[in-house]
């Protein structure tokens, strides 16, 4: 089993930037792809960010020039700048495996932006 862990999520004013990261660790996978997505309540998960195996992004048309997803190795990275009220959610880390084919997620973490 692949476990996910995020870090970075918490508190920050409009207009103010976090960088979210998500570390990979456990069985042995073949990587197709690791991103973002965020969910807010009474929503369905959104795409944020994904980054292919061959480094092709993606970005959802809400967050093109804001955020920037990066990856190295088993560790993928989103940069959030100029932060607004919607892009309050919950931010969930995915990998998506081509050995074992299968998706995973990390129980996610909280990004508010307020003030």
């Amino acid at each position: 089993q692949v476990q996910l862990v995020e870090s970075g999520g918490g508190l920050v004013q409009p207009g103010g930037s976090l960088r979210l990261s998500c570390v990979a660790s456990g069985s042995e996978f073949v990587l197709a792809s690791m991103g973002w997505y965020r969910q807010t309540p009474g929503k369905e998960r959104e795409l944020v960010a994904d980054i292919s195996r061959g480094g092709v992004t993606a970005y959802a048309d809400s967050v093109k020039g804001r955020f920037t997803i990066s990856r190295d190795k088993e560790t993928v990275n989103l940069q959030m700048s100029n932060l607004g009220p919607e892009d309050t959610a919950v931010y969930y880390c995915n990998l998506r495996s081509l050995m074992p084919f299968a998706d995973y997620w990390g129980k996610g973490t909280a990004v508010t932006v307020s003030g």
